[in-house]
């Protein structure tokens, strides 16, 4: 069970939003993320490191790179293209890992209102008028988000710890397609090519990494 106690201030919420552009429920579901792994295993620092999978792209990985410090560049940020809004944050120091996945009631059902502005958002239809009554149901609702129990948006568990790589100075090739420098390690070896990504995919062919790289 996560402990109540508030981690979470306004001032905090402020920095999400001044870093995403906007407060929106999905940023509102990665605020509250942050409050878990904050309380959890506490912030990446130079001191004290902690690593975040997420298993989405959404919003919310914006307020945990803010709030908790994680980042792609310093290997404490992966993510996991699972279209989950899943997150799992362990500490290096000691190992505890927490696993959170969010629960498909969170933030209480979307209102009639609300989904008929979004079917207009995606469709590209929306008027002025349109786009402020959306946005004042965006940040409502965000709210409602930030003022739930955690336990009513996330359900948790605790895996083994499964940390990200460790960023280091990667070795480099050329593409023998395109040309273009390539980690050895994203490489993939086609016939007798050491090709890059996109054109392993161009080639039609089965491919295999040259060089293994586990997490």
């Amino acid at each position: 069970m996560v402990r109540e106690t508030p981690v979470i201030t306004e001032e905090m919420v402020q920095q999400a939003v001044a870093f995403h552009g906007h407060l929106c429920p999905g940023l509102a579901m990665g605020i509250r993320a942050a409050e878990i792994a904050l309380r959890e295993v506490g912030r990446c620092t130079e001191e004290w490191e902690v690593a975040a999978q997420v298993e989405t792209d959404m919003c919310a990985v914006d307020a945990i790179q803010v709030l908790v410090g994680t980042t792609f560049g310093r290997g404490t940020l992966m993510h996991l293209d699972y279209g989950k809004n899943a997150y799992t944050f362990t500490s290096r120091a000691d190992g505890k890992t927490i696993r959170i996945v969010s629960k498909p009631t969170a933030g209480g059902p979307m209102s009639e209102e609300h989904q008929v502005l979004w079917q207009k958002m995606r469709e590209r239809t929306m008027t002025p008028e349109d786009k402020k009554r959306f946005w004042e149901l965006q940040n409502a609702r965000a709210r409602v988000i930030l003022g739930e129990p955690l336990e009513n948006l996330y359900e948790f568990t605790e895996p083994p710890a499964l940390l990200p790589r460790r960023n280091g100075s990667p070795l480099y090739t050329r593409c023998e397609a395109c040309g273009e420098m390539v980690a050895q390690n994203k490489a993939r070896s086609v016939g007798n090519k050491t090709l890059c990504v996109p054109c392993a995919g161009k080639s039609g062919q089965n491919s295999s990494r040259t060089n293994s790289n586990p997490l």
